[in-house]
């Protein structure tokens, strides 16, 4: 499904697409689908959501830059509704760092894929050695005392 749509600059470093309610109902996914996004020959996984009575198509800045878009622009978005399952590749650091903590792997098995996602892009977006070694540290911390986030 296409639809045309100014990227709007929601506040501080948010942006997306208000996507039309006819959109989200000819998705027949309820009110929170998971999508494909098309948007300037560039592709990627996300969600429509509903906040502050509209729904929503959030666009990163990582994907801003991919699509070659900007907040402002008015661009023709397509969503198709992504069935695919949903799955996370856990670096083999974090990964073995899980293995020898085994609360924190059981609560890592529970979460969600984007909050798996987060921690991954967290950990995968260190500059050094060392702060990918912290970060990696920090998420089995916080999964070993039963804290997502």
């Amino acid at each position: 499904m296409e639809f045309r749509a100014e990227l709007q600059r929601t506040g501080g470093t948010t942006t997306g697409f208000e996507v039309p309610q006819e959109i989200v109902d000819g998705l027949g996914a309820g009110g929170r689908p998971k999508v494909v996004v098309k948007l300037n020959g560039y592709t990627w996984r996300s969600s429509i959501a509903k906040m502050g009575g509209s729904y929503w198509l959030g666009v990163s800045a990582q994907n801003r830059a991919g699509a070659g878009v900007a907040g402002g622009d008015v661009l023709d978005v397509t969503v198709e509704l992504d069935t695919a399952v949903r799955t996370v590749t856990v670096p083999d650091d974090l990964a073995a760092a899980l293995e020898r903590e085994p609360a924190a792997k059981a609560l890592w098995a529970g979460l969600s894929f984007s909050h798996q996602r987060q921690h991954v892009e967290h950990i995968e977006g260190a500059k050094t050695a060392d702060t990918r070694a912290r970060r990696v540290t920090k998420c089995v911390e916080m999964l070993t005392h039963g804290r997502a986030r």
